[in-house]
């Protein structure tokens, strides 16, 4: 399709499986044939019930899983990088520069303060500390964690704040790419309308964005495209 073109990214036909050393060989399939796209400007959401393969796709698309076959091609610095195939350093290069990602659990640095662990991203490309730390203060009162809480460790807040800091850290850099794992799942109804709003803003600055979200009411705001997981089911 002449759409195609245009997509920030690409799966065609992406598989995983597991192997279980430990049990004699096991070979688990989570999915296969993976195939869909995201375009800038658009949130597309993965859906499917628990144990589908949704955060695995998304793993898959950050590099944490390798391939087994299949292609995952995304835009990086006017160059199309193949995931499937890259070198790790490309695949550091990538989170650096391209993809973003907000898992479910913040994993956090011990005894680094909130402030820091948002505004980290930000100082690893470039920004001035000063700046990195204005901008994530800004986010983090956004997303309604108190001032006084931002010199202390996540480790130490809530699991809600927790999420808040997670979403604070995926947020803030200016990347093309952003993936979401359940980013509203902790959340009351006033920080989930931030977190759509934010989602919003990103969609207006042509962030592709790919997202698993179980909350109905939140998919139908933010979804453009819904993208069904249960038809790359692998079969053993």
């Amino acid at each position: 399709m002449e759409r195609a073109n245009t997509a920030m990214l690409q799966l065609k036909d992406a598989a995983k499986t597991f192997t279980m050393h430990l049990q004699g060989g096991i070979r688990l399939p989570v999915v296969a044939g993976v195939t869909f796209d995201a375009h800038p400007g658009e949130c597309v959401v993965l859906s499917g019930p628990s144990g589908a393969g949704k955060s695995s796709i998304l793993k898959i698309i950050f590099g944490n899983y390798r391939c087994d076959s299949g292609r995952v091609a995304v835009r990086h610095q006017g160059n199309v990088v193949d995931i499937a195939a890259a070198e790790p350093r490309q695949i550091l290069d990538l989170r650096k520069n391209t993809i973003g990602y907000v898992s479910q659990f913040l994993r956090a640095v011990p005894r680094v303060a909130a402030l820091d662990v948002v505004a980290e991203p930000l100082i690893v490309a470039g920004v001035s500390r000063d700046e990195a730390r204005e901008r994530a203060g800004a986010l983090l009162r956004r997303l309604n964690i108190p001032e006084r809480l931002w010199m202390l460790p996540p480790s130490t807040f809530s699991g809600g704040e927790q999420q808040r800091v997670n979403i604070a850290r995926g947020f803030l850099p200016d990347l093309p790419l952003l993936l979401l794992d359940e980013p509203t799942a902790s959340l009351d109804a006033a920080n989930r309308a931030v977190v759509v709003a934010l989602i919003e803003e990103k969609k207006r600055k042509s962030v592709a964005m790919v997202a698993i979200v179980h909350d109905d009411d939140v998919r139908e705001q933010i979804a453009d495209r819904v993208v069904d997981v249960t038809k790359f089911a692998a079969v053993a």
